[in-house]
């Protein structure tokens, strides 16, 4: 008889095995490796040897004050990449700059990066990009928050321009369907997608962002059905239909039972019990795939294993996106303004 261990990591291993072969049907794009990345990319070329240390170092000084870090540069890193690439434009100043839309004026880690970027200029002068760092405080946020310290490709420049016009996030009542055709158009799949959504058992949205959800889904007048009642009548308490003149628009946690920022796989057991927060993750559910890899996640001690692995190799996809190298881009001297 297969012992239950043994059984799900057969199974995690054939779902993977079979999104694998559907993507090659319908003909999703791969994000494959980009030349110019390589591991310890600074220590092999002699130009900042220690680099990652100094970056860890500055997280975990700011992690043991704030362990909202991890979420916010878990969004900033999400908001760089999917936008134009991981070039590090999202932390570019300026009107009309990526972080002056709308879906990433709120963004918090603006600062830390800024802070790091001071340090290692300090140590490396012009041999470190913006790019790099924030991919690299972000590994190390998130692994303080319990996930795996995965292996991190770097080389990356920093771009010289940031669009605000550019800012295409879909919106967290989208679809199953749309959310999918999303992440394949960054040359992600369908184990990535699953995967990546599973920051959101961090962090935070607000009450205006699920007000859809609560009151008027599909303009239905009524909530969403695919939302637990009861968690529509507490999110109800916090979050009023309409705010009274000069109230605030209140931030509500996307996992209530994980208020200390940790990584751990409660979100998928919500998703299985249509307690998601955002309509994106309760969407899960409808895709057979994205079911099946989320009840295997949500499997305890198991299930966190796997993910925990799924996420190391979707983290590094995600960081693979649209990378400048070479002598594309330069290396900012400050991460707020472009090198003239």
């Amino acid at each position: 008889m297969v012992m239950r261990r043994d059984f799900y990591s057969i199974l995690f291993m054939v779902v993977l095995l079979v999104i694998a072969t559907m993507s090659t049907v319908d003909g999703a794009v791969t994000v494959q490796p980009t030349a110019g990345l390589r591991r310890k990319f600074y220590k092999l070329n002699g130009q900042c040897p220690d680099v990652e240390e100094y970056i860890k170092h500055q997280i975990k000084l700011h992690w043991m004050k704030d362990r909202s870090i991890t979420a916010k540069l878990l969004r900033l890193t999400y908001s760089d990449c999917f936008v134009s690439g991981c070039d590090g434009s999202v932390l570019l100043d300026g009107p009309d700059s990526e972080r002056t839309a709308r879906q990433n004026v709120a963004l918090g880690g603006f600062a830390v990066i800024d802070r790091i970027k001071s340090v290692i200029e300090q140590r490396c002068p012009g041999v470190v990009s913006c790019a790099d760092i924030l991919q690299l405080a972000t590994r190390d946020a998130v692994h303080l928050a319990g996930a795996p310290s995965y292996p991190l490709k770097t080389g990356r420049r920093d771009g010289l321009v940031s669009n605000k016009a550019a800012v295409d996030l879909p919106p967290p009542s989208i679809s199953w369907e749309d959310s999918l055709a999303y992440f394949r158009s960054k040359g992600l799949d369908v184990m990535d997608m699953t995967t990546l959504l599973g920051a959101h058992t961090m962090g935070s949205t607000r009450c205006s962002i699920i007000a859809d959800r609560l009151y008027n889904f599909n303009n239905t007048r009524k909530p969403d059905p695919n939302m637990d009642i009861s968690l529509v009548n507490d999110m109800k308490k916090i979050c009023p239909e309409r705010r009274k003149w000069g109230e605030a628009d209140k931030f509500i946690p996307l996992n209530p039972e994980n208020t200390k920022y940790k990584f751990d796989n409660n979100y998928y057991t919500r998703v299985l019990n249509n307690k998601a927060i955002l309509g994106v993750d309760q969407q899960l559910l409808f895709g057979p795939d994205t079911k099946q890899i989320s009840d295997i996640f949500a499997d305890g001690a198991v299930g966190f294993e796997d993910w925990r692995r799924a996420w190391a190799l979707s983290m590094n996809r995600m960081g693979s996106i649209g990378v400048l190298t070479g002598d594309q881009g330069q290396i900012r001297k400050h991460c707020r303004f472009v090198k003239k």
